[in-house]
């Protein structure tokens, strides 16, 4: 039977009430080809309404025939579940209290499986392709995840804790809104990619709470640091001070970055002690530039007087008058170092030909030394006298060898008594 001839709608032309009547005590009849039969009553209500009432169930019934005809056409239903339909409307039309054509309906129930014969080819070939569709849609959601899967494998290991943390949140998102696959392939799936996430975590608090580490002790170093900063800040002892704040600051940036909020927060005490030490510091240098300007004055005048105690004609007066004036430098006070030098170096001139001088008198002052050069003198003198008396002594007994011999002796003494006369009348002046 072919779609034009099978019409299951066509129990339901005229008027099915014509199939029934209600008697006088209220049953209503249905007429079938085998003959009337009774299909109920409705009390309590006219004969136009029972009959109305049993005919709506027959159009239920013949709508349920429609319904079913139209689903297999569509290819919604499988066919061994629309024969078990069949079966069901085929029981409930056999036994259906209702009026109208019922043999008309019976027979387009039976019209139904040649239907279902002439569909199942449609069925199976739409059931083939929405399991190709099934299919690629499959292979589709499955390359979508193998993509997020194998980038989020790919992050585990990096260390741009923020950009990849919130590229791992997107492909999360990517992944909820990606086609769900078979249990079996997504929970594969889902294993590596919470894997892959839960490793990039687990390095991440690892990192952190190492940086965390780190940061505590590098803000201790830098508290120590500042610590000490201010109670250097009020220091007088400007050279010493002054490096030690140097090497404060060679250990601040040895110490490394901590956190930048108490890094900065550090950094702004260490500044401010800093910064108040060598500002008192510089206001000191500058008074002192001043003053430094008036002791270096002093000491060009005071230098020309030293020198002038040269050259030297009476040891005491000079060195009397030397200590006067060393006394008067020793008081002026700070003078440009670089400055300074020369002028150290003129003072040390003058105060080396002194002592140099004062020693030379002392030396040939000294009594002791003085006695001794007497007794060289004296003792030359008469091994002279003894030479030249054994001489004559030795010529007389005509040894004229030894007599000359001796003359020389008494010859080389006399150059020795030169020379010692000398250094006497040195220690005379």
């Amino acid at each position: 039977m072919t779609e034009e001839t099978f019409s299951p709608a066509s129990a339901l032309v005229g008027d099915p009430s014509q199939f029934g009547r209600v008697a006088e005590d209220g049953v209503v009849y249905v007429r079938t080809p085998e003959g009337e039969r009774a299909v109920g009553s409705y009390p309590g209500k006219s004969a136009e309404e029972a009959l109305a009432y049993f005919v709506r169930k027959f159009e239920a019934a013949a709508s349920e025939v429609v319904l079913l005809a139209a689903r297999i056409k569509s290819g919604a239903l499988v066919p061994s579940d629309a024969h078990e339909a069949v079966n069901k409307l085929r029981q409930h039309i056999a036994n259906l209290n209702g009026v109208g054509d019922l043999a008309t309906l019976a027979r387009s129930v039976e019209q139904i499986p040649d239907l279902i014969e002439g569909h199942r080819a449609a069925y199976e070939s739409r059931k083939e392709a929405e399991k190709i569709a099934k299919e690629a849609k499959r292979v589709e959601a499955l390359a979508v995840k193998e993509k997020i899967v194998s980038e989020a494998e790919s992050l585990a290991l990096s260390e741009s804790w923020k950009a990849t943390g919130e590229r791992l949140k997107t492909l999360l998102d990517e992944w909820k809104a990606a086609p769900r696959l078979d249990k079996p392939a997504d929970a594969a799936l889902w294993k590596r990619f919470s894997a892959s996430r839960n490793k990039f975590d687990k390095r991440r608090r690892t990192h952190f709470s190492q940086l965390e580490a780190t940061s505590a002790a590098v803000a201790s170093k830098k508290e120590e640091i500042v610590t000490e900063a201010k109670k250097l800040a009020t220091s007088k002892e400007w050279l010493p001070t002054a490096k030690r704040f140097k090497e404060l600051m060679d250990s601040w940036k040895a110490s490394g970055r901590g956190k930048q909020s108490v890094d900065a927060k550090l950094w702004e005490q260490f500044k401010a002690a800093q910064d108040q030490f060598f500002t008192a510091k510089n206001a000191d240098l500058e008074k002192r530039q001043g003053t430094m300007s008036e002791n270096l004055k002093k000491r060009e005048e005071l230098i020309l007087e030293i020198e002038a105690i040269l050259p030297v004609s009476d040891i005491n007066t000079a060195r009397k008058k030397f200590r006067d004036l060393s006394e008067k430098w020793s008081k002026i006070g700070m003078t440009e170092r670089s400055k300074r030098a020369a002028f150290d170096a003129r003072f040390a001139k003058v105060e080396t030909e002194i002592e140099s001088l004062h020693e030379e008198h002392a030396r040939r002052s000294d009594p002791t030394a003085i006695a001794r050069a007497n007794n060289v003198v004296q003792g030359l003198i008469d091994a002279i006298e003894e030479y030249e008396e054994k001489a004559a002594k030795a010529e007389s007994q005509g040894n004229t060898a030894k007599a000359q011999s001796l003359r020389e002796a008494a010859a080389a003494r006399k150059v020795w008594l030169d020379e010692a006369q000398k250094g006497l009348t040195d220690f005379n002046k």
